[in-house]
């Protein structure tokens, strides 16, 4: 208190023997603290005035095998150009030629995105990225950015095994495929998803870059800038290395990549014990599908046909068999599986055929006793599905005996459904399919049901236009989204005859005696699950049969990418769905469902129990959850070449995904480099003129900021 008293009469002292400030000077430090206390928030509305960013786009991303690095990426610090609006061939004369203020940043019709036009633009450095715009309607023509010949160099047929159908020398299964997206682009390029923001780029652009009487425009000019710097480079090899490195000497590693992976679904109809081994003479029936896509954009994979129609049949199916009264007596087991990174090389199922030989999985290769793969099925024409074996291994007798069994049974059971089975020939090798890495290891009676004969229906095979049109789903206007959800389309009508087909033929395969007639699957299971995953994934029936823990996996718009973080969107519904069709809801407790080892009678080693969060109260807004039993597992599904680390394989996939910092988009006007010049020139003038004045006045402080001493006033 007292050091306090004694400051406070210091001050009125001086006060006393000194003369006010001027008036100025407290009017300028009032507005110097101004300017210092919004200067932060200035800052960010000054960014804001000066660009506009584009918050719905996709990037091309980097991805790496053991020998090639494919897809785009742009400069540590972005890349920046003018735009240039190319609606047709003729306008890219600008941008290759004729343009004077090159690099040019391309927004590109979705209709030009082509081979042909992006190699002109590879081969240019007038060019400095690529803002696509999506084609709506559809691409006509059809748009594949995938291989002619899918999965080439991993599947059965080889050198060694039947050469004459290596490298689809006898059938081109994606003839519309322009291996775009396995082309390697050092220049950015991004999809357009929001067509208000494509609509923003394009009158940024006619106000300001529209070519007058054919010159050039004057500045200022409409740019873009795009950030997608790839930390990986040239191969999984290389970019594998490095990351091993690093983990090994550095306290803070900076890994550049990561192995594509995820988990595999699978259940049987019979539980089994999924940590023990199945009898050798226990014969078992897989049903596999994959349940990936892919396109040119990072995790734009919609997967109409190529994926979602086929696991949405398997998944009919499996719940058909599971509601017919004696399949617990069955002579074989069926197992349900779904693949994960099949569109990799295989991933899932490599993985599950390495894990067999090395007993690393419940079954071995010889317990089992047939194989039914679902591929591509919702494109038939004249509602005709294609039977494919392989002619190879049904030169062995007991094979082609086996087949030829398989064959008729699944001919039987379509009959007096509106699905007709037919048999493609000895002469025509299996399709792209998982089921040709089981071959890789074992002769396995099997079968690959698809909607074509030989090249692929699907016009769209691993692009961003395999979406719920493409498979003809068709809804009434008007309807809401819960109305959505149940309304039954043709589509889903037509995939719940295939179901109910493939349903019946697996029953007799398994030592079914009764009718097949009753077994039927649901089309309105089958329309949920079509809307679930190719429309909107957050709706009310997937929130009723996932954890509470995982409803943050319920985003809007469904896609299918295998990625590499784990389990992916995808690969959990499936997990619950599957578990909600096949599955049993028992009495159990929140306690004892989440800890069921401490329930004696739970058999924990046969099932897994999963607490969900289960529907909406009508009387409410709370849920009524409740637990499921079922026998669905996960397995996982990362190549067997990083178990190995074998980064080099050419037995097994080795697909990496580059790591990144940022990826951003934005536009903004840009001025010519003569005022940018001229501008830079002025503010290091000023610069050096604020110095100069600040250390002439710092030097003459005593005289320029002296206070004048009051004449009135005496001292003593």
């Amino acid at each position: 208190a007292g050091r306090a008293w004694g400051s406070q009469g210091m001050e009125a002292a001086a006060g006393s023997c000194r003369a006010p400030l001027p008036a100025w000077w407290g009017l300028l430090r009032g507005l110097l603290l101004a300017v210092l206390a919004a200067g932060p928030c200035q800052g960010n509305s000054v960014e804001r005035k000066i660009y506009i960013p584009l918050n719905k786009t996709a990037p091309c991303v980097r991805l790496l095998n053991a020998t090639h690095q494919i897809g785009c990426q742009s400069s540590i610090s972005g890349d920046t150009g003018v735009i240039h609006v190319v609606e047709k061939e003729e306008d890219l004369n600008w941008v290759l030629a004729d343009g004077p203020h090159p690099p040019y940043m391309i927004l590109l019709d979705g209709n030009l995105f082509n081979r042909r036009v992006m190699l002109q633009l590879k081969g240019t450095s007038r060019v400095s990225g690529l803002a696509v715009a999506i084609a709506k309607p559809n691409p006509p023509q059809g748009f594949s950015p995938g291989l002619k010949c899918p999965n080439d160099g991993f599947g059965v047929y080889s050198k060694d095994y039947g050469p004459q159908f290596a490298h689809c020398n006898k059938t081109v299964w994606n003839p519309v495929g322009s291996g775009l997206s396995y082309e390697d682009f050092d220049f950015p390029i991004f999809l357009l998803e929001d067509a208000n923001e494509t609509q923003v780029i394009k009158q940024c652009y006619q106000d300001h870059n529209v070519p007058r009487d054919g010159s050039g425009p004057e500045y200022p000019l409409c740019a873009m800038q795009l950030f997608s710097h790839m930390h990986a480079v040239t191969s999984t090899v290389t970019c594998m290395r490095r990351s091993s490195l690093q983990s090994t000497f550095s306290i803070n590693p900076e890994v550049v990549c990561d192995p594509l992976l995820d988990y595999n679904v699978w259940s049987t109809l019979q539980p089994i014990n999924s940590s023990g081994k199945v009898d050798p003479e226990k014969e078992v029936i897989i049903v596999a599908t994959r349940i990936d896509s892919h396109s040119f954009f990072w995790n734009i994979a919609p997967g109409a046909e190529s994926a979602v129609s086929s696991f949405v049949t398997h998944l009919a199916a499996a719940e058909a068999l599971h509601k017919v009264s004696d399949v617990h007596s069955l002579q074989r087991n069926i197992m349900f599986t779904f693949f994960q990174g099949e569109t990799f090389d295989y991933i899932g199922s490599s993985r599950m055929v390495y894990d067999m030989e090395k007993d690393k999985f419940p079954l071995r290769l010889d317990n089992i006793h047939s194989f039914v793969e679902l591929n591509q099925v919702a494109l038939r024409n004249d509602s005709i599905l294609w039977m494919h074996t392989d002619p190879v291994s049904r030169m062995n007798e007991s094979v082609k005996v086996q087949v030829r069994n398989l064959l008729d049974i699944l001919s039987n059971s379509s009959m007096g459904a509106n699905v007709t089975l037919q048999e493609v020939g000895y002469s025509q090798p299996l399709p792209p399919s998982s089921f040709q890495r089981f071959l890789r290891a074992r002769h396995i009676p099997g079968v690959v049901l698809t909607d074509h004969k030989t090249a692929f229906q699907n016009r769209y095979y691993q692009s961003m236009y395999d979406t719920p049109e493409n498979i003809r789903m068709q809804y009434p206007e008007g309807l809401s989204p819960e109305e959505t959800l149940e309304y039954v389309t043709d589509t889903a009508k037509s995939l719940a005859e295939v179901a109910t087909v493939v349903a019946r033929a697996l029953y007799q395969l398994a030592g079914g005696a009764k009718n097949t007639s009753a077994i039927q699957a649901d089309p309105k299971t089958v329309s949920r699950m079509l809307y679930g995953f190719l429309i909107k994934m957050n709706n009310s029936w997937f929130q009723s049969i996932i954890k509470p823990d995982i409803k943050g996996i319920l985003g809007d718009v469904p896609q299918h990418y295998v990625a590499v973080s784990s389990p992916v969107n995808t690969t959990y519904l499936v997990q619950y769905v599957l578990a909600n069709l096949t599955g049993t809801v028992v009495n159990l407790t929140k306690e004892e469902c989440l800890n069921p080892e401490k329930t004696p009678s739970s058999e924990k080693e046969m099932y897994e129990y999963a607490w969900v969060q289960g529907s909406l109260d009508p009387n409410s807004t709370s849920r009524v959850p409740y637990c499921v039993r079922s026998t669905v597992h996960l397995s996982k599904a990362l190549s067997p070449a990083f178990e190995l680390r074998q980064w080099g394989s050419t037995e097994y996939s080795t697909w990496t995904e580059s790591r990144w910092k940022e990826i951003r988009a934005r536009i903004f006007l840009v001025a010519s480099k003569e005022l940018e010049i001229i501008t830079l020139v002025v503010g290091i003038a000023i610069l050096i003129f604020s110095l100069l004045a600040t250390y002439f006045i710092n030097a003459k402080a005593d005289v320029l900021f002296s206070i004048p001493r009051d004449p009135g006033a005496v001292a003593y």
